[in-house]
């Protein structure tokens, strides 16, 4: 479960993570719980992904692409994935789009999860250890559910550079000394996965593709891919929900 506040990147992390796990041959369904923001879900990238073999559950039809609660029943199907799939939930920023997971928390009952923070210290309310643990604990308390992991996808869209995840990773690693969670990976893209600086942090680097793009920079049917960085171990992500 993909977590984090508003502009954090986490519906990137989503699509990147089950485009790449299905790339390995492990079955992958990614649910898209995004009602917060209607431009940049992971349902927009739904052609693509099911290219690559993702399963997307979205609600039908004309449901689609509206701004409603809709939690439909394949949703709590996902929560018992069988031992070589994957089952990811996109959830929408703040506390607010986490509020949907809490429909969810009797249906998941004792089963193990993963639910990952995404951190961008270039964000308002997260460019600092305070602002990060205000919005972990107002997830976890909508949800209710808690935070097991977290990842660092600090960036300033093409303006971003290797500084700029560097102090991203510092500020995730700060937080996850003061909540004794594992960082995960860190993002980077193309151009900038290569520099010398990333190779020193102590988590794994995600390679990014950018296939969520606003409508006015979509030049074709296919998003734009910008590969980057060396891969997160997926194999170590079995049995994750």
């Amino acid at each position: 479960m993909i977590v984090g506040n508003y502009g954090s990147g986490k519906t990137e992390v989503a699509v990147n993570l089950a485009v790449q796990t299905a790339d390995t041959g492990r079955q992958v369904v990614l649910a898209d719980l995004d009602i917060v923001n209607p431009y940049f879900r992971s349902r927009e990238a739904r052609d693509m992904m099911e290219e690559h073999g993702v399963r997307v559950v979205v609600p039908p039809g004309a449901q689609t692409f509206a701004d409603l609660p809709i939690v439909v029943p394949e949703v709590q199907g996902m929560l018992q994935p069988t031992s070589n799939s994957l089952s990811l939930f996109d959830v929408g920023g703040d506390d607010v789009g986490a509020r949907l997971l809490s429909s969810l928390r009797e249906a998941l009952g004792q089963r193990p999860y993963q639910l990952w923070q995404v951190i961008n210290a270039r964000r308002p309310f997260t460019g600092d250890l305070a602002g990060c643990l205000k919005m972990k604990d107002a997830i976890e308390t909508t949800a209710r559910l808690s935070v097991t992991g977290l990842v660092a996808n600090s960036h300033l869209v093409t303006e971003t550079t290797a500084e700029v995840i560097m102090q991203g990773a510092a500020l995730a690693e700060e937080v996850a000394q003061a909540t004794n969670l594992p960082l995960k990976f860190v993002t980077a893209m193309e151009g900038l996965a290569d520099d010398p600086a990333l190779h020193t942090l102590g988590a794994p680097i995600l390679r990014l593709n950018r296939f969520m793009l606003p409508p006015w920079l979509k030049k074709s049917d296919k998003s734009e891919s910008i590969p980057a960085g060396r891969p997160v171990p997926i194999g170590k992500l079995t049995g994750v929900t």
